[in-house]
């Protein structure tokens, strides 16, 4: 069982290095980030993280693969974030691992948390509670499923409900 778990890591992370494209160029990146806190960390916050951020808490604008127990990522971020308690962005492109997920705005990829949330998401949310407020094409797996622009059983099959139990889609 570990070795696969292992092997889905692998594949994602992976997978989440080729959804790094270009998103803004930044004036100053370095290639690894190491933090306690935004305020404590080897590189300031405002520096674009391209290749590996480790941290307690860390927050930059990145393409990388981003390791920790709260994992922020400013700015149009891309990659791979794995963390204990929480990521957060502000708009994403690729995967968030943790038990909770949080996008201000656009997501892009795939959530797996206990609690997942984006304000527009194009991908999957596998989680106990997944909510979007606008979808482009999700899928929702969990308990409870939620993308609010949704109307109810009205336009189906491309889209299901505004909440439902175990699947919510919009395609």
């Amino acid at each position: 069982m570990k070795k696969f778990f292992f092997g889905v890591f692998l594949v994602f992370a992976v997978l989440s290095f080729l959804f790094m494209s270009a998103s803004g160029a930044l004036a100053e990146s370095s290639p690894f980030q190491l933090s306690l806190t935004p305020q404590i960390a080897i590189q300031d916050r405002d520096i674009m993280i391209e290749g590996l951020s480790l941290g307690i808490w860390s927050e930059n604008p990145q393409k990388a693969l981003s390791l920790g127990v709260v994992s922020g990522s400013t700015g149009k971020s891309v990659g791979f974030s794995w963390s204990f308690l929480l990521n957060y962005a502000d708009s994403y492109k690729g995967v968030h691992w943790s038990s909770v997920n949080y996008t201000k705005d656009y997501f892009f990829g795939w959530q797996w948390g206990f609690l997942n949330y984006a304000r527009k998401i194009k991908g999957l949310q596998l989680g106990m509670v997944n909510f979007a407020e606008t979808a482009d094409t999700a899928l929702q797996l969990g308990l409870v499923n939620v993308i609010n622009e949704n109307k109810w059983f009205k336009e189906f099959p491309d889209e299901l409900a505004r909440g439902m139990v175990l699947v919510n889609w919009r395609f």
